[in-house]
């Protein structure tokens, strides 16, 4: 049964069932919405709810690729690359709207450098196979320049193209969202789970969670629980065991974000030996360019993180290696920051050397922890976390169907007929941000969105992009917003000096 993307809807379906759900997922991520969207589409019963806002931690914060990994394959980690790859064109292939094609260049100082990546991007082609991605090859110096014209001559004696998936990773969140309410699934935001209930055997039974807007409670009854809670998992395990065993080293990854001057060109490039042993990226994204990411162990994740000092500097040092022009910190227009829910283990205490497969475990309790993998490989995890719940609580369902199942763009023609209706809905909020009046109603009639947070960081990029005029047009995100929801000034004064303390972090600091 199709339900709307609504909040108050969801929060009425949550209030009026009397029979449990057959599955509950805490945590609004992209394994959660994964699992909410393959849950629904086999014909489950699905709850999923999120503490903050869909997206609002590590699936928003990403490189924006949709990719097998090159360095994964360096470790000789082949089947994690090999399923990737598949995944990836799965994605392409199901949100074609958002998942492209895009080139890669990989600059060489040496012939054996040129024969190495060479080779090696030759192997990545093979486990490839029958995708709908372009091939590798070698190119000159020359070549290289032409397609990357801000990087740095010297040095350059040919380099490698390659080919893998770009994204915009909170916008296909959204959509994966929309997709699992058409197939059922209810869906809520800002709504934090305070408690697992238990049957009289130690079983699962359900959850207690609190509306953070109102402080509504809710008793959700259901057959079984997945834990989708990323680098917070924990906390939930602890909350089902307080004597369980953490099994999540956070790590976090630092991006800066330049204007496309810095780095023109649609080609991206790939610096694939750096100091901490991570692979950088410079990307051309929504008109700007992404440099990215670095890999710093923290002792505990947080809802909002923030960058270091020396991870900054390292990254405007790398990527000051291979340009024309090297960056500063001056040049910087935002730097946004993400945890990784890296699964622990007793071979490596370097988090870049922690495994980015997927784990699933299943406690005493029968909760069932899903954490690890990426963002390429969110399907397969979803799936393998919901033949588990199937598996547990002797669930009825029908065969996956993931891997053929569309997430379509209704955002486009929904805000173009917006605009056809109430044409002074096509005015610009900024004069630097390419975001209109008719995005923030979309966002907040179609989309879920409750705050100036919502629309300017996942269902608008703004805020990733240029932190200072997303500050700046907050006060006219926040006007738009009442007046479709019907709240007054002090709601507009208070989601604004939200939105401000939380733009500091993406804020370079200068």
């Amino acid at each position: 049964m199709s339900q709307s993307f609504d909040r108050s809807d969801s929060l009425q379906q949550l209030q009026q069932r009397k029979t449990p759900w057959d599955l509950v997922v805490i945590g609004g991520g992209a394994t959660g919405v994964g699992v909410a969207l393959d849950a629904a589409t086999r014909g489950l019963d699905v709850v999923l709810l999120e503490r903050f806002d869909f997206g609002s931690g590590t699936s928003s914060r990403s490189t924006k690729l949709v990719h097998g990994g090159v360095r994964y394959l360096k470790q000789g980690n082949i089947t994690l690359v090999r399923d990737a790859l598949r995944e990836r064109t799965l994605l392409k292939e199901n949100a074609n709207h958002l998942v492209h094609d895009k080139a890669f260049l990989i600059p060489c100082e040496s012939l054996w450098q040129w024969f190495f990546y060479g080779v090696g991007l030759k192997v990545y082609d093979l486990l490839a196979t029958g995708n709908s991605f372009g091939r590798s090859k070698f190119i000159s110096a020359r070549r290289a320049v032409e397609l990357s014209p801000a990087i740095r001559r010297e040095r350059l004696r040919g380099a490698v193209l390659y080919h893998d998936g770009q994204f915009d990773d909170a916008r296909l969140l959204v959509d994966m969202a929309i997709t699992s309410a058409t197939h059922g699934a209810i869906l809520a935001n800002y709504m934090s789970v305070i408690e697992i209930a238990k049957s009289s055997d130690g079983i699962v039974s359900g959850v207690v969670a609190v509306d953070t807007e109102t402080g509504r409670r809710f008793e959700i009854a259901a057959k079984s629980i997945v834990n989708a809670a990323g680098p917070f998992g924990d906390q939930l395990r602890q909350m089902d065991d307080p004597k369980c065993e953490p099994m999540i080293a956070a790590s976090q990854g630092v991006h800066l974000v330049f204007p496309k001057e810095l780095y023109p060109g649609d080609t991206a490039m790939i610096v694939p030996q750096t100091s901490d042993g991570r692979v950088i990226f410079i990307v051309p994204w929504h008109d700007h360019a992404i440099v990215g990411t670095t890999d710093t162990a923290i002792p505990m994740a947080v809802p909002e993180p923030v960058p270091q000092t020396q991870e900054i500097q390292f990254l405007l040092e790398t990527a000051g290696e291979y340009l024309t022009r090297r960056p500063t910190i001056e040049d910087v227009l935002s730097i946004f920051t993400g945890i990784r829910p890296l699964v622990k283990n007793d071979k490596s205490s370097r988090t870049a050397s922690l495994s980015r497969d997927h784990v699933i475990k299943v406690a005493p309790s029968k909760l069932i922890t899903i954490s690890g993998g990426k963002w390429t490989t969110v399907r397969k995890m979803a799936q393998d976390c919901v033949d588990r719940a199937i598996e547990i609580a002797s669930l009825s369902a029908q065969p996956c169907s993931t891997t053929t199942t569309k997430i379509p763009d209704s955002r486009s023609t929904g805000i173009a007929q917006l605009q056809r209706d109430s044409p002074q809905l096509a005015d610009l909020i900024h004069p630097s941000l390419p975001i209109r009046h008719s995005d923030v109603v979309w966002a907040v009639q179609n989309e879920m969105a409750r705050t100036a947070e919502d629309v300017l960081a996942r269902r608008t990029r703004m805020l990733f992009l240029e932190a200072q005029a997303s500050i700046e047009a907050a006060p006219v995100v926040a006007g738009v917003m009442s007046t479709v929801l019907g709240t007054d000034q002090d709601w507009c004064d208070a989601q604004v000096s939200a939105f401000e303390r939380t733009a500091q972090n993406y804020l370079p600091h200068r």
